[in-house]
This record gives C-alpha cells, structure tokens and sequence, in this order.
C-alpha cells in the first residue's frame, strides 16, 4: 500500500508490503510521487522487489553505495567522503549486517574513542545513518538499527579556542612566505564576518552590496540564505580584493588548508583551527554589545541556544551593570 505525505513543499512517497518491507521517496510534484508509487506497487505486485536478507549484506559495500549515490549531494561531501573511505578501510566493514551485533559495535566504538571523541561519535553517526537509508530506501531486512543499542560516547566539550592579539600579529608576520595570496583577507574577513570557511570560499561579487554593506548568502550549511551586515574593517578587506572572475577567493578548500597549516606552523602556533575565527567573531560581537538575535542574524545559528557558550556572562560583570542603572536611575 502506498502513502505520500506533502511535507515541507515536498511529497513523500512510501510504498509497503508485509513481508517485504518498503521503499521511500521524495518529489518536488505530487504527480511524480504518484507515478513513482503505481510502479514500485506493480514491481511488489510482480515480486520484483525482494527484501534484502542481512546474512547477504556486507557493510562496505552499504557503505561503497551510500559513497556514491548519497555523499555526493551533500555540502560537506568532501570530507564526508574521506570519512567514509577511512571506513570502508576499518575491519568493521567486513561485517555483514546480520553479525554487525551491538557486541561488535560496542567493541568498535571502544577502539575508535581512542582517536578522540567527536571522531567515533562521527563514524557511529555514519553508520547508524547508512543503515537506516538501507532500511527504509534500499530494501534492507533490518527490523532494529544496532548503532541505537550501544552507549554513545559523550564528555566532548565545545571549543573556546580565541584567537590572542599576539598571535594574529605572528600570524601577519609570518604572511609573507605564503603561497596563497587571498589567505589574509580570507583569514580576516573570517574574523570580521563570522562567515564560515566554505561560506567564504563559495563567495561571489555579485552577492555583495556595497552600498548597503550587506553580502546575501543565498545557500548555507544550514541550508537557509542569510544577509551578512558588513562592518568598515570587513569593507576594507574585500576591497583589497582584486575582481578576477566571478569568485572573491578563487582558490580551492584543499589549498586553503594547506597554506593554513603551513601559515601555523610558521607562525609557531599550535591547536588553532580556522573555524575557530568564528568562533573568535561571534565572542566579539558579543563584547561589542550585540544582543543575542543581532548575533543570530550575522551568524545564521537557527537556535539561539547555541549562542549561549559564546557569551562568557561573569557574575562580576553583571553587578557592574546593575549597579550602574541603580546610580544611573538616582
């Protein structure tokens, strides 16, 4: 039987047979979802789709068509790829999905939380997520996903990393040996705009309004266009830019990262990641007074929760303006 659901200007269309599972896609017009819907019916009808049996199924090759059939629509698709080659290289890959028990996952989770946290929390998101398109989109005998059985490793803290005033001026010292031209403007709009590294670099002319001091992000990680408010610092770097093309910065991401790290080491910097100019654009917009809202508004966080860590609120600070309102009120 056959359901299609209109969610989010989108029809989603979702095909079951008892025994055989179901399949799931989504359209742009409903007369496509229902096209889809008659011909995976007449398929189970004609049992042409059989249910994948999990004692059949290795997870590298999940993990090979999720590589190419899904990876390559996304944002992040480079790094996701590298992650996902990582994977299919790891022994857990070599599992089929019916020995892939919560045993063998937990096992894997204690092993790769040795590499840090935050990278066996990502690859057991790869996994989960790869499992589950199987299931429900390509036809997989799973009842119960493994990856949701096991503890998942916690304790990771946020980044604070600032950027100190003496670093950026070894930093600036250090920028003569680059071979990439575009690195200090790039590095100090980041400052200046909290834009993010593939913001910046997917940057065009035509998106800046200099009369408004505005740039329009029509596409973003999170998926929603944004208006960036440009302060004078941020007017004098893109200034400094000379217009070759239709790019602001016509380099890539991997020669990006390799000056970056070239330019660190140089400089006798350790543990600063680029992302963490955003991090040090979005403190000082807080110091600046900006509210919460205003930052959300240059920063694009959906959730104004996700702020709070940025704001480093002290006690002392608080009474300090409490108690000049009671003068101020005398």
């Amino acid at each position: 039987m056959a359901s299609i659901r209109s969610r989010n200007s989108r029809y989603q269309v979702q095909v079951r047979r008892a025994g055989l599972g179901s399949r799931s896609r989504t359209f742009v017009r409903k007369q496509d979802a229902e096209r889809w819907a008659r011909k995976m019916e007449a398929q189970f009808d004609q049992g042409e789709l059989q249910q994948l049996r999990t004692k059949d199924v290795v997870l590298h090759d999940l993990i090979d068509r999720y590589r190419r059939e899904i990876t390559p629509a996304k944002k992040g698709r480079d790094q996701e790829g590298g992650r996902l080659a990582r994977l299919m290289r790891d022994p857990i890959a070599s599992f089929t999905v019916q020995k892939l028990t919560a045993h063998e996952l937990a096992r894997f989770r204690d092993r790769r939380i040795k590499d840090g946290i935050r990278t066996c929390q990502y690859d057991l998101f790869l996994i989960r997520h790869i499992l589950e398109i199987a299931r429900k989109e390509w036809n997989l005998g799973l009842a119960v996903n493994p990856v949701d059985q096991i503890r998942k490793p916690n304790g990771l803290k946020p980044r604070n990393r600032r950027l100190e005033e003496s670093e950026y001026r070894r930093l600036e010292e250090s920028m003569g040996q680059t071979r990439v031209p575009y690195l200090w403007p790039l590095i100090n709009l980041a400052i200046e705009t909290a834009m993010r590294r593939g913001e910046l670099l997917s940057l065009q002319w035509d998106w800046i309004d200099k009369d408004l001091r505005l740039v329009h992000l029509p596409d973003t990680k999170n998926g929603h266009p944004r208006s960036v408010p440009l302060s004078p610092s941020a007017m004098y770097w893109l200034d400094q830019m000379p217009v070759v093309g239709q790019m602001v910065f016509p380099v890539t991401p991997v020669a990006v990262r390799q000056a970056w790290d070239r330019l660190l080491r140089r400089a006798g910097i350790r543990n600063l990641h680029f992302h963490d100019l955003r991090h040090e654009a979005i403190s000082r917009f807080f110091e600046l007074g900006l509210s919460i809202p205003e930052v959300a508004l240059i920063s694009g966080h959906r959730d104004p929760r996700m702020l709070f860590r940025y704001t480093h609120l002290r006690a002392e600070d608080v009474a300090e303006k409490l108690n000049i309102n009671k003068k101020t009120s005398k």
